[in-house]
């Protein structure tokens, strides 16, 4: 979950960032109550794409935690979280000592087999959510959409097809809204994922020639997504509910009367 992560200026950039968490408890399964306690609490709100916990083969109290976020700049976002700070000193209670906490700045990183496992491409669904969602500028995504990336939108008259385009069509719905997905469930194979969401905004920019309106809107939906050898994404389907949205935008008011 990542507790208090320590100031570091002006951070890592979009570069993807990982905090590696160590402690010492013999209260294992109240620590993991707790985590699963902040998940439900942060639905919609965390920044964290990925989360992994371990103990050391040849010493039990001995643990460790991996936190992935898009970036540093989400990691303070996640740190931030009131739900975060609670949860954080509740775990610390839980520890023999005071946790240690190593912040890292992922330089490189590569599939290392052509073939994958189902969890690896589910990480990379979760991870891609949260990227889209991550605040600043939008990262390069080429470390996860393929060169060559199709994207089938039913929104849209004509596919869109290229990392280019493609990155201008999220900018395009990032310059209208400032959301968050939370990744309901990821159902995943070697090659194919599929992924269904809830979507929150509030809607700060021009959308389709509605103006602004600071409403806070919802939309669920689902995407599913094809992996290319090198495990990047290289197709993406999505499913969303687009007539709810623009109903909650006031655009079928006149329709409606």
């Amino acid at each position: 979950m990542g507790g208090t992560v320590p100031d570091q200026g002006a951070g890592g950039g979009a570069m993807t960032f990982v905090q590696l968490i160590e402690c010492r408890t013999s209260r294992l399964d109240e620590m993991n109550r707790l985590i699963d306690d902040w998940v439900e609490q942060t639905k919609g709100k965390r920044t964290a794409t990925h989360a992994l916990v371990g103990t050391d083969h040849s010493d039990a109290s001995h643990v460790v935690e991996l936190v992935e976020f898009p970036s540093y700049e989400e990691a303070m976002r996640n740190s931030n979280l009131p739900e975060t700070d609670r949860i954080f000193r509740e775990m610390v209670a839980l520890c023999d000592e005071m946790p240690t906490f190593i912040d890292l700045d992922v330089v490189r990183e590569a599939h290392l087999d052509v073939v994958r496992e189902a969890g690896t491409t589910a990480r990379t669904v979760r991870r891609f959510f949260g990227v889209l969602a991550s605040a600043g500028e939008l990262p390069p995504l080429n470390d996860l959409l393929d060169e060559d990336v199709h994207s089938h939108d039913p929104v849209n008259p004509q596919d869109t097809i290229g990392l280019d385009h493609v990155r201008a069509e999220f900018r395009m719905w990032r310059g209208a809204f400032d959301f968050a997905f939370t990744v309901e469930d990821v159902v995943a194979d070697d090659e194919r994922a599929c992924a269904r969401w809830t979507w929150n905004a509030t809607h700060t920019g021009d959308f389709l020639g509605i103006a602004p309106t600071g409403r806070q809107v919802a939309m669920t939906g689902m995407t599913l997504f094809r992996f290319a050898a090198d495990g990047k994404i290289t197709e993406l389907w999505w499913q969303h509910d687009q007539l709810g949205l623009m109903q909650q935008l006031g655009a079928l008011d006149e329709l409606e009367q």
